[in-house]
């Protein structure tokens, strides 16, 4: 069947529709994993006491360089995010779950557009803690993006947590 008679016998609406679905059912199972694992020699209830406090985040987070709100679940905060460049995206955030000691997680995005959903966990391990961020990213914008800075970022901000959390560790209680 010749390409004129196949539209003309579908129509172009109905080949414009299934083409859409196509690309929107594309879209929602296109997915990235990014997992970091850091292992930090301190107990979960100081890492997750360092991890929590996001107004301190300034003044150690290279990557998560500002987030503005608390965490609360169910609460929406907004995170600032340094890419490599330097430049800095702005990304609302609901926090999904709040594990004291153990997890918190945070979800966002466009669906369909771009979504992420990233999880700090928090495992005790061997006389201290196994933190794992993991985040799954999902929709038709990662085809377009790209996200071979994320691990690397999220290297970095574990290794900056852990020196947080010994420095802190370090001072004496006032």
């Amino acid at each position: 069947m010749s390409k004129t008679r196949f539209l003309f016998k579908w129509g172009v609406p109905a080949v414009l529709v299934t083409v859409l679905i196509v690309a929107v059912a594309a879209a929602l199972v296109t997915r990235k994993t990014f997992v970091v694992e850091t292992w930090i020699p301190a107990p979960p209830e100081a890492v997750w006491k360092v991890l929590i406090d996001t107004e301190a985040y300034p003044q150690w987070n290279p990557v998560f360089v500002e987030v503005e709100g608390a965490y609360v679940a169910g609460k929406t905060v907004l995170n600032r995010v340094r890419e490599p460049g330097g430049a800095i995206l702005e990304m609302k955030a609901t926090v999904e779950t709040l594990l004291p000691g153990a997890e918190l997680r945070q979800s966002g995005g466009i669906p369909g557009i771009l979504t992420f959903d990233h999880r700090w966990l928090l495992e005790p391990a061997d006389d201290g803690t196994t933190v794992i961020q993991h985040e799954v990213d999902r929709g038709i914008g990662l085809w377009f993006w790209n996200s071979d800075w994320i691990e690397p970022a999220y290297t970095a901000t574990s290794e900056a947590l852990a020196e947080r959390v010994l420095s802190v560790m370090a001072k004496p209680e006032s």
